[in-house]
């Protein structure tokens, strides 16, 4: 995209334009081929069976449409669907219908022949063997090891694998879902969900606020259910339910933090589902149902912040969502910010000067990684003939993050956050693209003001390149402290009584992050022998501490990284340790050995990513 060369003229002349360029459907997807411009969905009433011995879902999407122009198809996106029949309206009249070439990362579009007064479109398909959004476990895969378990992974553009739909997130609808399962498990979805099992196997679900087909989810498994309070609760495996309780105490808190600071809560329920290890995200923000890993059951409740993070989506991105995946920030960074907040007003201050602090790190090592000058360092991004998902990273969360943080100094918390309760509540339930948001911007903070414009640099940030030199400094008290005892070490080499000083787990991680280069496999030793690092039950320092001894040959933590790789789905946490181990000959024959047995437990979306890695 070019740069706005006279920024605050380009900003008026989208601020006339928002109100036209926000309606659904505007917009030109790369990632979908669908064409809503001319004719849309509006709500879905969805009938399928999961046959867990077929690793199938059939049955059949029953689409309501806006036929807008008179047009004589309606589009929709397909990837490895069988598609049995397609019928219009109640009568059930058939029509016609084919399917484009296939593109890659993209499927095909599935073309459908309708007339002007077409209302409904009935289409009756089964997944394929490949659906990339579906992830089968057989029982030893659980925790219980006695049932199977299905779990669903829309985002970026996987919904189209096991539902035929206009998958972008700039469409919205509504859905009614009747699921068949066997009749010894229960099912969920991004919904109103039942917090116990039937006899008849045969669940009923309703979604009445629009949402985008990447919130479009299914759960099924030997799952039960306990409340946190009113409006909160888990869902888990029976083995796994209390643990996650005892976790995610707090979850009632969170939402009052969130409401506080936002506005209120819209979505009705806010409950977790903890998945089986092979979920290859930290959480996903799935409406009223939050799936969460349970690699941060990590007994001390060290990792709770993740829920701010999917809670803080209920508002950026489940309320007002990116337009398309090239403005993929407006979910993440909104998210990061937000989430801080939250972890501010629950944990205090000096709990979000080292969740910044960290995040700075990851920023860098982001930008570093790509190259301060490349394209992919913008917060506005160009994915076309790319997979969307290449942009899951830290320049769309934490310069994402930073940029806001940088207006937040820049007019004050106070008018900030009057700023951002209006725009989730002017833009509820709708999309946006990063130009309609900058319009937003200048019409409701900048106001024209080219010296505030001037000082956060908005061009910078969203067109350019790398950090902008005007980010804000980050800072923590308890790491200036650590940074003393890392000096002292490395003077005296002693470790003694270190565990003692550096206590809580993100003191552990910031002092792991800031270990010499010279390390040396015995002086890991001598760490591990003071922290036991290596048998840590915090996965996050797990993954800081494995990198690390892979890097400097620390082989007395081979096995527990074996075991970390084998039992931890999580991309996030087992693909550094993937590409540390490909540095070297060996390491890459070992990350092989390992992969080779991994892979079956491996969610798609992971096995795919690491297939590519490992070429």
């Amino acid at each position: 995209m070019k740069k706005l060369l006279y920024f605050i003229p380009v900003l008026m002349i989208l601020s006339c334009k928002q109100k036209t360029q926000s309606e659904d459907g505007q917009n030109n997807d790369p990632h979908s081929f669908s064409n809503p411009s001319e004719a849309i969905v509006r709500h879905l009433d969805l009938d399928i069976k999961v046959d867990f011995e077929n690793q199938q879902i059939a049955g059949k999407a029953v689409w309501t449409i806006e036929n807008k122009t008179g047009a004589d198809e309606i589009v929709f996106d397909n990837s490895g669907l069988d598609i049995e029949k397609v019928t219009l309206g109640k009568e059930e009249k058939e029509t016609t219908y084919k399917t484009g070439p296939e593109k890659r990362y993209l499927g095909t579009s599935l073309q459908v022949a309708i007339t002007p007064e077409t209302k409904q479109v009935n289409i009756y398909y089964k997944t394929g063997k490949e659906a990339s959004a579906l992830q089968w476990l057989n029982p030893q895969q659980t925790a219980g090891k006695k049932h199977p378990y299905l779990f669903t992974q829309s985002q970026s553009i996987a919904a189209r694998s096991w539902v035929p739909c206009q998958d972008s997130p700039g469409i919205r609808f509504t859905y009614n879902a009747k699921v068949s399962v066997p009749k010894e498990l229960l099912a969920l979805m991004s919904a109103e969900n039942p917090e116990l099992r039937n006899e008849t196997g045969i669940y009923e679900f309703k979604q009445v606020h629009p949402i985008p087909s990447y919130l479009l989810a299914l759960a099924v498994g030997d799952i039960a259910f306990k409340a946190v309070d009113g409006r909160t609760g888990i869902y888990a495996e029976p083995s796994v339910l209390d643990k996650a309780v005892y976790e995610f105490a707090d979850m009632g808190k969170m939402v009052h933090a969130a409401e506080k600071l936002y506005g209120p809560y819209r979505w009705g329920r806010y409950d977790l589902l903890v998945l089986p290890p092979s979920f290859p995200f930290g959480g996903m923000e799935n409406p009223n149902l939050t799936f969460i890993t349970p690699t941060v059951l990590a007994g001390d409740r060290s990792l709770v912040s993740i829920i701010c993070h999917e809670l803080a989506h209920s508002w950026s991105g489940n309320l007002v969502t990116n337009r398309t995946w090239n403005d993929f920030w407006l979910n993440e960074g909104f998210t990061n910010y937000f989430e801080r907040r939250i972890d501010e007003e629950i944990f205090g201050k000096n709990e979000a000067a080292m969740q910044e602090v960290f995040a700075k790190q990851a920023l860098e090592a982001a930008v570093e990684d790509m190259g301060a000058d490349h394209k992919d360092t913008h917060l506005k991004t160009n994915y076309t003939d790319r997979s969307p998902d290449e942009g899951t990273n830290d320049i769309a969360y934490e310069k994402g993050y930073f940029f806001l943080r940088t207006i937040e100094e820049a007019v004050g918390r106070t008018k900030f956050d009057a700023f951002l309760r209006n725009y989730f509540d002017s833009h509820a339930f709708h999309s946006l693209s990063t130009e309609e948001f900058l319009a937003d911007l200048d019409n409701n903070l900048i106001k024209g003001n080219a010296e505030l414009e001037k000082k956060i640099r908005i061009k910078d940030w969203v067109y350019g390149p790398g950090i902008p030199s005007n980010v804000v400094a980050v800072g923590s008290e308890r790491f200036k402290v650590i940074d003393g005892l890392i000096a002292d070490w490395k003077k005296t080499g002693s470790v003694k009584g270190l565990s003692k000083e550096i206590a809580s787990s993100n003191e552990k991680k910031y002092f792991i992050s800031q270990l010499p280069a010279d390390l040396t496999a015995a002086k890991m030793a001598d760490l591990d022998k003071e922290f036991n690092f290596t048998g840590s039950e915090n996965t996050d320092i797990q993954r800081s501490w494995y990198t690390l001894a892979i890097k400097h040959q620390y082989t007395d933590a081979d096995a527990r990284i074996k075991a970390y790789l084998l039992e931890n789905g999580r991309m996030w946490h087992i693909i550094p340790l993937y590409k540390e181990m490909l540095t070297t000959p060996e390491g890459a024959k070992r990350a092989r050995a390992i992969y080779k047995e991994a892979r079956p437990n491996y969610h798609p979306l992971t096995y795919q990513t690491i297939d590519e890695l490992l070429n």
